[in-house]
């Protein structure tokens, strides 16, 4: 049995050390916000943090996860009312959604740092978080939305 800490959880779960903790979080815990993208830790879709810092959970041993606080996008509020998720929301990022839970997680981290990150930070912290779709400049816009909406 391995001991996790998941959106201020514990949970028991039986798998192999070795496992990728995305299959943890989506088979075996039913979260399944995260995605799955490339497999590879190209993509970003796969993005969760790991005591506050994001991490690609696709290629991520579940064993190496034991006694940290793991945060996947259904962690990051209750009511989908972080800055983030409302700037998300306001600003109509998604096309397709797919790596929408990626980017959010990323800009989540990159705001924890940075609170008023310029474009150059924006796009240092997102680099790595392809978007099929091509909404970077609505991604940026959305970060410094949420930004402002952090100030308040």
């Amino acid at each position: 049995m391995i001991k996790l800490k998941v959106n201020r959880k514990e949970y028991n779960v039986d798998v192999t050390p070795d496992m990728p903790l995305l299959w943890v979080l989506r088979d075996v815990l039913g979260l399944t916000g995260t995605k799955f993208g490339c497999g590879l830790s190209q993509c970003g879709a796969c993005t969760v943090h790991l005591d506050g810092t994001p991490i690609r959970s696709c290629s991520f041993p579940v064993a190496a996860a034991v006694g940290k606080e793991i945060t996947t996008i259904e962690g990051i509020s209750e009511n989908i009312d972080h800055a983030v998720q409302k700037a998300w929301i306001e600003l109509q990022v998604p096309q397709c959604g797919y790596c929408q839970s990626g980017q959010i997680m990323s800009a989540v981290a990159l705001l924890k740092r940075i609170p008023k990150p310029t474009d150059a930070d924006i796009d240092a912290a997102m680099q790595g978080n392809l978007c099929r779709c091509g909404t970077y400049q609505r991604i940026r816009k959305a970060i410094h939305r949420a930004a402002e909406l952090s100030q308040a």
